[in-house]
């Protein structure tokens, strides 16, 4: 007779666009295990100068489970729960270890630095400034947070010098 052995291991767990602290609250109530790093960034709105704590990892956050069928469903069935990352052969865990680091880097009073790297080439959208809902490529770091974004329209081709934190790299559809 064979054993069932799960253990209990971080995943993590892929959620709706900004229901993370949503996602977080109703696995509590489940009594799931979950960890969501934050860190204080200066809110974006012209209008307020406050420091706002804010997802580490936008869209995700990070579940204990043993993956029983019964707790995996519970996990997805929570509104705002997409999925639980992984490849062909099921959810991939994430190492303790990382955990334990991202929990000690987040409870620290230093500056933590996030961003995407964007490879040239790569396609981007301006989601702040006077250029806004732009889309183009792009083309290099300039150095002090600057970057160049080539944007073609009409058949034409323009570059434009733009802050880093102003470009966000657009998925890519498969």
């Amino acid at each position: 007779m064979k054993k069932n052995s799960l253990v209990y291991s971080w995943y993590s767990l892929h959620t709706r666009s900004r229901f993370e602290n949503v996602v977080y609250d109703r696995l509590s109530k489940k009594s799931v295990e979950s960890f969501i790093p934050k860190i204080k960034v200066k809110s974006k709105r012209r209008d307020r100068n406050a420091m706002i704590n804010v997802p580490l990892f936008p869209g995700y956050l990070f579940v204990r489970t043993d993956l029983r069928p019964v707790e995996h469903l519970e996990i997805l069935k929570t509104i705002g729960a997409v999925r639980l990352l992984g490849n062909r052969k099921g959810p991939v865990p994430v190492p303790d270890e990382t955990i334990e680091s991202l929990k000690i880097m987040v409870n620290c009073d230093a500056t933590v630095v996030t961003g995407n790297i964007i490879r040239k080439g790569e396609k981007v959208m301006v989601v702040y400034g006077p250029f806004a809902g732009l889309t183009g490529i792009f083309v290099r770091y300039k150095g002090q947070g600057r970057v160049v974004v080539n944007i073609a329209t009409l058949g034409q081709s323009a570059s434009v010098d733009i802050n880093q934190k102003d470009i966000e790299r657009l998925p890519e559809i498969l």
